[in-house]
């Protein structure tokens, strides 16, 4: 346990050396405080694994100081976590701002988990505990209502950006630049900032760039507009509709989470025409100029919207040769490939497609760049700097920036999740590391699938598996019928006839062998058989396919 007088620790549950799951601790003697609880989604890497969660298993064991979490803003990486996290460990009160809490609570509906403590907050809420004094200050990103977050603690004021960039012109409310200008002033002992976009030069581009370049293509568009975009970049959402309406669009929402983002957007009061939205029948009779579709899909998804559209699968929707599809996304790293997928077919069928690499700003990036992260460091002056949202790479470009700042190396702290830095009057110190595991969820599954199961799933997603089904009698030691080979991803059956030939041939040996042994036992039988048959296989064709003997005993 943690329990250093007059030190404040600062560490990291998620989110540091990847760009997920984020999740931070600010611990003073018998006081805790966490900030965002998020997912991360698995890698191709992690086959049948739904989401990967931060470990809660610090907070469970210290949850009697827990006095709360706060939540910066509502995108899944921040708050996709929760239901979980509330499943484990008792959580006294969520702080979440509108378009937060309201994710929040459809998730924790979903999920069917009960709970009903969330605080909304806005920039006049001040939550004052024994250690702690909380400000928030408005941030810009790619969702409505997202904050940074000032602790002040015994030792000093920590701050926490959040998701940001500093967009001049943005669609909703500029940041705060005073009460940051103001932080900076009062004296920031530590800044934890957003590193996504570390690496990338220059200024982000304005989302009202993107808003106009979106509106030169409806108004230039004569026929049905088919748009991808992420379901949880909610100011783009709602450009989209008001831009509908200007032009006497009707709009048709496609996907489960695209629907749930309409909905939350209708409920806060971000959309004001209701009427502009249409079912999917009407929009099929509808005269395409007069018709946009709103759907998921922006990464390629094989069973979201736009996927179905593209190879012919919908119910509901028909590609037509005059359609215009807009990608207003970018990939995420390892969508790539998928992406290219569906844009070809979507060409292949005739239609018109922008995406990012055409030039034509249909997209902009919630994150600062660098630009935007040297200014954060010239507007809150910090003592000391801890990069966090992103990959090694990412953290080391922010404390490369930083230091152009002024803030020297030895006060940039480069941590992994575990870290634990703490804060004194004297300064920032690194104090030790905790244990720190992926929690994996698969299915219904939490937190208890082993290794050695990701390990197989890897092995016949590549390799396949081959099942060998033998029949024996072990009173009469005999075989009672031929082994069956069955397999799946692993060989095609008709064209490798002889090969599996050849397997079956060497389990009757090896059976028979074994039905001879004095001391025969069935355990021993499956050992040998999955023994000899991967070397055998190994050596024929190069591939380790899971070998899964299922032996039946017909006595």
């Amino acid at each position: 346990m943690l329990t250093k007088e007059k030190e404040t620790f600062v560490f990291a549950l998620g989110g540091l050396g990847e760009v997920g799951k984020n999740m931070y601790v600010i611990e003073h003697d018998d006081e805790i405080i966490v900030i965002d609880a998020g997912v991360m989604f698995p890698e191709d890497d992690l086959p049948g694994i739904d989401y990967v969660l931060a470990d809660y298993t610090y907070l469970k064991e210290n949850e009697n100081k827990i006095k709360g979490l706060f939540i910066t803003h509502g995108h899944e990486d921040h708050i996709g976590g929760i239901p979980y996290l509330l499943s484990h460990v008792n959580i006294p009160v969520i702080y979440a701002p509108k378009v937060g809490a309201e994710l929040i609570k459809k998730k924790l509906d979903d999920r069917g988990v009960n709970y009903t403590n969330i605080i909304i907050y806005n920039e006049d809420t001040k939550p004052c505990f024994k250690h702690f004094q909380i400000e928030f200050f408005r941030t810009t990103h790619s969702i409505p209502d997202s904050y940074g977050i000032s602790i002040n603690t015994p030792n000093g004021r920590i701050v926490t950006t959040g998701d940001f960039k500093f967009d001049l012109t943005p669609i909703g409310p500029v940041a705060n630049f005073s009460k940051m200008t103001k932080l900076g002033d009062e004296g920031v002992k530590l800044l934890l900032s957003d590193s996504t976009n570390a690496l990338v030069p220059g200024f982000s581009t304005s989302e009202s760039d993107v808003d106009e370049a979106l509106s030169d293509i409806f108004r230039s568009c004569k026929g049905r507009i088919i748009l991808a975009t992420f379901a949880s970049n909610i100011y783009r959402l709602v450009h989209i509709i008001d831009t509908c309406v200007k032009n006497g669009r009707k709009v048709a929402v496609f996907g489960r989470s695209m629907v749930n983002s309409i909905e939350i957007a209708k409920s806060c009061s971000l959309i004001k025409d209701k009427s502009v939205f249409i079912t999917s029948d009407e929009a099929n009779k509808s005269k395409p100029e007069k018709v946009c579709l709103l759907c998921t899909g922006s990464q390629g998804e094989p069973l979201a919207a736009l996927s179905r559209i593209a190879n012919g699968v919908d119910n509901n929707i028909k590609l037509m040769p005059e359609d215009t599809v807009i990608f207003s996304s970018s990939a995420i790293p390892g969508n790539a490939m998928s992406i290219n997928r569906v844009i070809n077919k979507l060409y292949l069928k005739g239609a018109t497609v922008y995406t990012t690499s055409d030039d034509a700003n249909v997209h902009t990036s919630g994150h600062a760049k660098q630009d935007e992260l040297k200014l954060l460091f010239r507007l809150l002056r910090p003592e000391y700097y801890m990069p966090v949202h992103g990959e090694y790479r990412m953290l080391k470009s922010a404390t490369d920036l930083a230091n152009e700042c002024g803030i020297d190396h030895d006060r940039s702290f480069i941590c992994k999740n575990g870290d634990i830095l703490g804060i004194s009057k004297d300064g920032v110190r690194r104090v030790k590391s905790i244990p720190i595991n992926d929690i994996y969820v698969d299915g219904k599954r939490i937190g208890d699938i082993a290794s050695s199961v990701i390990r197989d799933r890897k092995i016949m997603s590549t390799d396949g598996v081959l099942v060998v089904i033998v029949n024996i009698n072990s009173e009469k030691r005999e075989l009672v019928i031929d082994p069956n080979i069955t397999t799946r991803g692993f060989v095609v059956v008709n064209e490798n006839q002889e090969l599996l030939s050849n397997i079956q041939n060497k389990v009757r040996s090896i059976i028979n062998s074994e039905l001879l042994k004095h001391s025969f036992s069935i355990t021993d039988l499956k050992n040998r058989l999955i023994l000899e048959l991967n070397s055998y296989i190994i050596d024929t064709t190069g591939r380790r396919p899971i070998i899964m003997p299922m032996i039946f005993d017909m006595k």
